[in-house]
């Protein structure tokens, strides 16, 4: 069962940013949509992620971008489940 989750990302080490992009990258298949803004003022990027997926594959997605250096990251999942057409 599927189900539609937020994920979001704040980056505070730059040079964590191109691990963050190659682990999206990975997970592509459950990527709905993404917005990024770089807070350069204050030394942080933050990434709004929307996601459908089964809830390991999500966890996954969510673990591994925890484990980076410099990055916390936080999913909410939605209630409903969707089901395959």
């Amino acid at each position: 069962m599927k189900r539609i989750a937020s994920v979001s990302i704040i980056v505070e080490e730059a040079e964590s940013t191109s691990e963050v992009n190659k682990i999206l990258h990975g997970f592509a298949d459950i990527i709905e949509g993404r917005m990024g803004l770089p807070l350069k003022q204050y030394g942080v990027a933050v990434i709004t992620l929307c996601v459908v997926g089964d809830d390991g594959k999500i966890s996954a997605l969510s673990g591994a971008l925890g484990r980076v250096k410099g990055v916390s990251v936080k999913a909410s999942y939605s209630k409903k489940e969707i089901t395959e057409e």
